[in-house]
């Protein structure tokens, strides 16, 4: 058993994607999510963000050019999560979705969260959300946290977009 505790700041940085094929995945996460492209790393890899970072998305075909998507019933990376400052800020990319006529698999509200679910065109899975403040989550009597996935409405959310 460990006695090491990650520090509370500590957060993901980034997520590196291998992709099969690397303008559509640039065209997905730019043109459909709207992160900027930073650079493009030679022919094989790009790095793009929001608001200037140097990346929060790594794509790559160093070792999948070409490739089918990995098996469903395989390890590997189930999603990655994207969190959006503030409910606005989700319905607007649901409006971009549905805009760019993108299919979502899902979207659920979570008591201290509510997500929208989908899957980049190489097949990895992308969940698009926002955290309802601290003291708006779900508690037991105990105080203890109770998560749970509920049907999102849909078009309450959209009705916030601008």
């Amino acid at each position: 058993m460990t006695t090491y505790t990650a520090p509370a700041g500590a957060r993901v940085g980034h997520v590196h994607l291998k992709v099969s094929d690397l303008d559509r995945a640039i065209a997905f996460y730019g043109d459909v999510l709207g992160f900027e492209l930073q650079q493009r790393y030679g022919a094989k890899a790009a790095f793009l963000s929001a608001g200037g970072y140097h990346h929060h998305i790594g794509l790559n075909t160093w070792h999948s050019e070409g490739s089918e998507p990995a098996p469903v019933h395989y390890p590997g990376l189930y999603h990655s999560a994207f969190l959006y400052p503030t409910r606005r800020d989700l319905a607007n990319v649901l409006k971009q979705l549905r805009a760019k006529g993108v299919t979502l698999d899902g979207a659920s509200d979570h008591g201290v969260s509510e997500a929208l679910y989908l899957h980049d065109p190489d097949g990895n899975g992308v969940e698009l959300y926002w955290d309802r403040p601290q003291a708006d989550w779900p508690r037991d009597e105990a105080g203890e946290l109770v998560m749970f996935t509920r049907r999102l409405d849909l078009d309450t959310l959209l009705a916030e977009a601008d």
